[in-house]
């Protein structure tokens, strides 16, 4: 401990000094009748006492310095997905962790976890995993034990990985060296596997949609391929494809007919062969949507802004939706009556004028506001949002999610990314949400959150309205695009906003919707729910009922919880297969019931590769400094953790500051000082 003057300075201690000798030497002066040698043990207890006091006006610091030790963090984190189960040779003997912890002694702090496309504590034997991410299992390692003292990774897997990206990329931001214990096995067997699908998952009643298959063959040259596909147990395609080399990879384009309405499941095979290593990567399925026809959005403007294709390229990322745009001096009124929605951007006075036929319809329209619109006829024309503003000035306003919003779900991430968008631009003034509106996105203005809405619902006279009050949207594709690389987050606002307002075109008293159709194995099933009253206005007061239905003709009951102004269900986790439902509700003596189904479909992407990737796992290793190792060379580890230097224990060196008032036992000293004095006082007869 030592004192730290900081913006004090040290000459006050000098001062204080003789401050005290001073005071002392006053006190002291006169008592003759006090024996010499008393005078002066008095005299230094009073002139040490007003020192001290007087040095706790001055408050220097004390510098207090701890060291505090660390144990080199040995991270441990194992594969736990099928790929280890169905194809693994190199097996890990049980409470291998525990042993290596063991072996290591107290002088190493030793976490365990498993993963397959999640990370979770322990270790685990079961192999049960349906995908598997490696990258995001050492991104979590990372942030979890990020600023301490990790000696080494153990990443035990077999190198395999169908989620996320290289994991090389990720290792590189462990600063540690990385030990890998090489799982499964790299020899070729005779295996014939679909290696990858890609299709549409939407198509159109009456015509073809495209796949294209990677059939691959191991070991098995020579042989023939059979490749079928099925749809309802009827063939519609079969194909027999010679084998010519030891690794053969083939892509097969193919065109199938969307013939039947609704989610079609076709099943794609490949024959085996003879001696072949596993048959559960031979067989997928795919589901596809056939629609009767795509619904027409119009989307009508006043002059070309970058913001208009942004708008139509996003809401036809979604294949139910077929966006028209035109300059309101082209459109023709008579055809209005075909489109299921009107987006009106940035539209002035006249324009609002020319529309009011499409206005006092009952079809939905989505209002943009921007630093060119009319905001007096923007006003007039919908009550959802009164904006309070004059054109003559411009303000930059940022996106704020709201979390209570539940007439629909954004997905987090893309909550997330609308929050980190650049600004977008309106006029300068304030905005007032109507009682009734639903606001998704509040403005943020600088570093200021205010309750102004920025893209807001509302349902007036049973139809429904979106009012966007700032322009830029092609800010937020931009951005969206240079950090993540994709245009995710715009493309499920727009088309999640656009689906929220034609959904109830035909105005169904009571609506059962899924979330989608398909669902993979493991994913919870999400369902919503609308109930209309007779003034057509959006309630939830009965309860909702729904049975779900399996084709082995097992029931799941479940009744729907309240949100917002709707009704929503988590069904959780269901068996793979396809499923129907039906949900009934009462309003007074009426009841309504609505039907449905979707699919759960089974994950085979851990089938899919059968040859270990430990070349993936030797460079991972070899560039952080660290070793590959098999399962039959576990017993070094230990052995090689204690050799590597850089796997030591670190002493951090811990540094306080706080003021010389607030250390305790210079009130101990001081009090201590004064009760001798006025002892040795008392017993002299000087008090």
């Amino acid at each position: 401990m030592s004192l730290s003057w900081g913006s004090v300075s040290g000459w006050w201690v000098p001062a204080c000094m003789v401050l005290g000798l001073v005071y002392a030497w006053l006190m002291y002066r006169k008592p003759v009748q006090l024996d010499k040698r008393m005078r002066y043990a008095l005299f230094a207890l009073r002139a040490l006492v007003v020192f001290i006091l007087s040095m706790l006006i001055v408050s220097p610091l004390v510098r207090s310095t701890r060291y505090q030790p660390q144990k080199p963090v040995i991270v441990i984190a194992q594969d736990n997905s099928e790929s280890v189960r169905l194809f693994g040779k190199n097996a890990l003997p049980a409470n291998w962790g525990e042993a290596l912890k063991t072996e290591l002694g107290d002088s190493y702090e030793v976490h365990q976890f498993h993963f397959d496309k999640d990370l979770k504590g322990g270790l685990s034997n079961s192999y049960n995993g349906r995908q598997t991410d490696i990258s995001e299992a050492l991104h979590q390692l990372n942030e979890r034990f990020v600023n301490q003292n990790i000696g080494a990774l153990v990443l035990a897997t077999d190198g395999l990985y169908n989620l996320g990206a290289d994991p090389q990329y990720e290792a590189r931001n462990i600063k540690t060296n990385i030990y890998t214990i090489a799982l499964g096995d790299t020899t070729p067997h005779r295996d014939l596997l679909i290696g990858n699908l890609n299709y549409n998952k939407t198509a159109f009643l009456g015509n073809d949609f495209e796949v294209e298959i990677l059939a691959e063959a191991y070991q098995s040259a020579g042989e023939k391929m059979r490749l079928t596909i099925t749809e309802d147990g009827r063939q519609v395609y079969a194909q027999s494809i010679a084998i010519a080399s030891a690794a053969f990879k083939k892509v097969i384009p193919l065109k199938l007919n969307a013939d039947k309405k609704g989610t079609r499941k076709f099943t794609i095979n490949l024959a085996p062969v003879k001696n072949e290593l596993s048959l559960q990567n031979n067989t997928e399925t795919i589901y596809v949507d056939v629609l009767d026809a795509r619904q027409k959005i119009l989307l009508l403007y006043d002059s070309p802004h970058p913001d208009i294709s942004v708008i139509k390229q996003a809401i036809e990322s979604n294949k139910n939706f077929e966006v028209k745009t035109s300059l309101v001096s082209d459109v023709v009124p008579a055809k209005m009556g075909e489109y299921t929605l009107a987006i009106l951007y940035q539209l002035s006075a006249n324009s609002y004028d020319k529309l009011q036929n499409l206005l006092q319809s009952k079809t939905p329209v989505w209002h943009i506001a921007g630093t060119q619109a009319g905001i007096q006829a923007f006003n007039s024309n919908q009550k959802t949002v009164q904006a309070n503003a004059d054109g003559q000035q411009i303000q930059e306003t940022f996106a704020v999610p709201v979390s209570t919003f539940a007439a629909f779900t954004l997905t987090d991430s893309t909550r997330f990314k609308l929050s980190k968008m650049p600004p977008l631009v309106g006029q300068f003034g304030s905005y007032t949400a109507s009682p009734t509106a639903l606001v998704l996105l509040k403005q943020k203005i600088g570093n200021v959150e205010t309750n102004y809405p920025l893209l807001a619902f509302n349902d007036e006279g049973g139809r429904r309205l979106a009012v966007l009050t700032g322009e830029g949207l092609w800010r937020w594709q931009l951005a969206e695009y240079r950090e993540y690389g994709n245009h995710h987050a715009i493309e499920e606002l727009l088309s999640q906003t656009v689906q929220y307002l034609t959904a109830n075109t035909n105005r169904q008293r009571f609506r059962v919707y899924t979330s989608k159709n398909v669902f993979d194995e493991g994913e919870n099933v999400l369902l919503n729910a609308e109930l209309y009253n007779d003034a057509l206005e959006l309630i939830n007061t009965p309860d909702v009922k729904i049975n779900l239905k399996s084709q082995s003709g097992k029931n799941y009951s479940f009744l729907f919880t309240r949100s917002g102004q709707g009704y929503q269900l988590n069904a959780g986790t269901l068996p793979v297969g396809d499923y129907t439902y039906q949900a009934t509700t009462t309003i007074g003596k009426q009841q309504f019931a609505a039907n449905g189904q979707l699919t759960v479909k089974q994950l085979n992407l851990e089938a899919r590769q059968s040859t270990a990737n430990h070349r993936l796992l030797r460079d991972m290793a070899t560039r952080s400094g660290g070793q590959m190792l098999l399962p039959s060379q576990l017993n070094k580890l230990a052995d090689l953790i204690r050799k590597n230097e850089n796997v030591k224990t670190v002493v951090y060196e811990d540094k306080r500051y706080s003021d010389l008032i607030d250390v305790w036992w210079v009130f101990v000293l001081i009090l201590l000082l004064l009760s001798t004095e006025w002892f040795l006082r008392k017993r002299e007869g000087e008090v």
